[in-house]
């Protein structure tokens, strides 16, 4: 092989690696797990709203128009993001409800797993949280169902407390919202640096939200 070809062939690798590693949707490094992880951090950061898919892009190292070969529009990326977190959150608290111990003992291991897996996705909880009201009418409708299939863990334990007598008489659906907005709130303002870790967090809601604020007669 002559000089001048050996030096085109090295050439041409060199383009082609470039190309790979500035824009990835010309090979196969790029995922649609890549850009729902870059959206998700962009979309806490700036807002859905405030976010435009030239950012979530650029995040990615991607063309604007080479985005469009993977993800059609932002709603369609807010949804898969919403979908994921809910899938998540599903397996693991769903796991925790099918363990044989007292129903007290299940719903705070629950808050435990719930908070702990919001603080180590962040990015996914705050876009579960805070942007799930941006999708339009029709992708809501979607979304519904998915999160009422979580939510109605939370029902389910807390229902079968009370028809055991472990808890006192209470509207099951009222209180497992009223005790994920508790939780919920915690990802505005956790520290990972703090003074108290995400299972002392939990413990002291579980005892606040079961045992109450009174102090009990001895």
């Amino acid at each position: 092989m002559n000089f001048c070809w050996w030096i085109f062939l090295l050439d041409l690798d060199f383009r082609i690696w470039y190309a790979l590693t500035t824009d990835r949707s010309v090979g196969f490094l790029m995922t649609r797990d890549d850009i729902l992880d870059a959206a998700a951090q962009v979309f806490r950061r700036k807002g859905f709203h405030g976010a435009s898919m030239a950012d979530i892009a650029e995040a990615v190292n991607l063309q604007k128009a080479s985005l469009y070969h993977h993800v059609n529009s932002k709603q369609e990326i807010l949804l898969a993001l919403l979908d994921r977190a809910l899938d998540m959150l599903y397996e693991i608290i769903a796991r925790i409800t099918h363990e044989d111990i007292p129903e007290q003992v299940k719903l705070v291991r629950m808050m435990e797993a719930y908070l702990q897996a919001m603080t180590d996705n962040i990015d996914l909880a705050a876009v579960l949280l805070l942007e799930h009201r941006s999708l339009d009418p029709e992708l809501h409708d979607r979304h519904v169902p998915n999160r009422d299939r979580f939510e109605a863990l939370w029902r389910e334990v807390i229902r079968s407390g009370t028809a055991d007598g472990v808890f006192r008489q209470v509207d099951p659906a009222m209180t497992a919202r009223a005790l994920l907005g508790i939780l919920n709130w915690v990802i505005t303002w956790y520290n990972p640096e703090g003074k108290m870790s995400v299972r002392e967090i939990a413990d002291q809601y579980a005892e606040l939200f079961l045992q109450g604020l009174l102090e009990r007669e001895t």
